[in-house]
Parts: structure tokens; C-alpha cells; sequence
């Protein structure tokens, strides 16, 4: 049997300084390995236990594993996993399907025909953005993969209003609105990361798919899976948000990557017992 295994990069898989969540003290704390670095500096870490955990994953050659983003392609290739190279990635929350690090046209142009049919487009959204966001509290708008748009924030500045209002202006275009650390994205709602994931499934045969995320943007990922799991922390876990087919853990920062790949393991020997 075939397993796809999809999951989610920041904070589910891996973790920058700033989403570490580590409040133990030294001697308790976890041992971290990089895997991103960035202008020469670590970015993103898992601990070493879950980088053992996910290179067996990986050498298991009953396991697809998919890493799953909202990162652009030139952020993703920054990460370097333990373990066997992954032949399929899923980045721009759909929008692109790697394989062996090249993107697939074919997929682009799929997904290009169905955003032009299904929702308002980019440059209506990425305008209202900026004319709406205050100087006071906005950083950096960017635009990823000709795709979607998000914000850089200082998010204690941010009123609720002002966030509550963008998600009712968005949703009534296609569009949906999640907060993820200091970024607030604008994401069309057409573009998933389960479509990916299916495309994925479908060519490499995959008979169980499996998922983890913590955002909004992931719910449909762990729908469209067989089996899924949540961390404690993030938009989901903050929302209560569960499904008969996903798991809630408890876990919360870097130590819930761990059980998330743990619980991975387990799950593709259970299906192959």
C-alpha cells in the first residue's frame, strides 16, 4: 500500500524562534536542530527527536510524504529535512505543485482557470488591502506566486473590528482571511491545499491519505484526509475547531511537531498492519 502523508510547515511541522513556545527551563528543554536558515541566520527548527521520527517516516517506502505550505516556492526550498528528499511539494496553499523541486505547469495553469472562474481577482483584493490597512500597524503587503496576498502586522495593533471587517468583504468576493502570527492572509478560497493533495494522491496511487495543520487554511486539508491531526496551539485550536476524522492534540509549540510525526508513524502501521 501507498501512504500519503501531507503536513503543514510553520508552526505544525516546524518552527521559527518566534513560534518555538519553549517555556521550560534549559535543563528540560527540548534539543533543537535547524532546518531553515535564512540570510545566513537559523530560522526554523524541529527538535532532534522529531527529525529521527520523520527520517524513518521518509525511508518507510510505503510513505509519500508531502510537505504542505502557504510558503512560496523560493521560502519552502530554504528547508532542508532529515531524511529522504521529498519528490512532491505543495506550496502557495495549492497554488503549486513541485516535483522533484520543479513546478508543474500543467497544475498552474489548472488552478490559474479556476481562480479566474470562481473569485474576485487578485489586484481588487491586494487594492483593498492597502487602502484599508493603517500605517500605524502595517509592515510589509506582499503579493506570493501571483496568487494571494497577505500582510505583515504588529498584530497586538491590529483592531478587531478592522479584521472581522476584512473577512466579511473578502468572503462575499471568494476570498477567505486567516491570521498567522504577525501575517494576516488573503487567500481565494478556491485555491486549497486538499485539491493538491488529491492531484498528488491520484498520481502516485495513494490508497490512505493522512494530514496535520493549524491554521484555517489547513481545515480543508484535514478534511479531505483520511485521518488528521491539530496541534493545541493556532487559529484551529483556538477556534475549538475538530472534525470526526481529526484529532485534537494537546501538545502545543515545537513539542507538538514531535507528536505530530510520531502519531504519522503510527498511524501508516496501523493501516499496514
Amino acid at each position: 500500500m501507498t501512504v500519503l502523508v501531507a503536513s503543514d510547515l510553520d508552526r505544525t511541522l516546524i518552527y521559527s524562534a518566534a513560534a518555538l513556545g519553549l517555556t521550560m527551563p534549559d535543563p528540560q528543554a527540548p534539543r533543537l536542530l535547524c532546518v531553515e536558515v535564512h540570510e545566513s541566520k537559523p530560522l526554523s527548527y524541529m527538535t532532534e527527536t522529531a527529525a529521527g521520527l520523520l527520517a524513518e517516516l521518509t525511508a518507510d517506502p510505503r510513505v509519500v510524504f508531502v510537505p504542505t505550505t502557504t510558503r512560496t516556492r523560493k521560502q519552502y526550498q530554504r528547508i532542508r529535512f532529515p531524511g529522504r528528499p521529498a519528490r512532491y511539494a505543495i506550496c502557495a496553499n495549492g497554488g503549486q505543485l513541485l516535483v522533484d523541486g520543479v513546478a508543474d505547469k500543467d497544475w498552474r495553469r489548472e488552478v490559474a482557470a479556476r481562480l479566474a472562474r470562481e473569485c474576485a481577482p487578485l489586484e481588487e483584493v491586494h487594492g483593498h488591502l492597502l487602502a484599508t490597512a493603517d500605517p500605524v500597524w502595517l509592515r510589509k503587503a506582499r503579493v506570493a506566486e501571483d496568487l494571494f496576498t497577505y500582510l505583515v502586522v504588529e498584530r497586538a495593533l491590529v483592531p478587531d473590528e478592522w479584521l472581522k471587517g476584512l473577512v466579511e468583504w473578502a468572503g462575499a468576493r471568494g476570498w477567505s482571511v486567516s491570521l498567522q502570527g504577525r501575517k494576516i492572509y488573503a487567500v481565494p478560497q478556491p485555491l486549497t491545499k486538499s485539491a493538491a493533495m488529491r492531484e498528488v494522491a491520484r498520481r502516485t496511487g495513494a490508497t490512505a491519505t493522512l494530514a496535520a495543520g493549524d491554521s484555517l487554511l489547513d481545515a480543508d486539508l484535514l478534511l479531505a484526509a483520511d485521518a488528521g491531526w491539530r496541534p493545541g496551539h493556532g487559529e484551529l485550536a483556538d477556534a475549538g475547531w475538530t472534525a470526526p476524522t481529526v484529532t485534537a492534540l494537546a501538545a502545543t509549540g515545537v513539542l507538538a511537531g514531535e507528536e505530530m510525526v510520531r502519531e504519522f508513524g503510527q498511524a501508516v502501521a496501523r493501516l499496514s498492519a
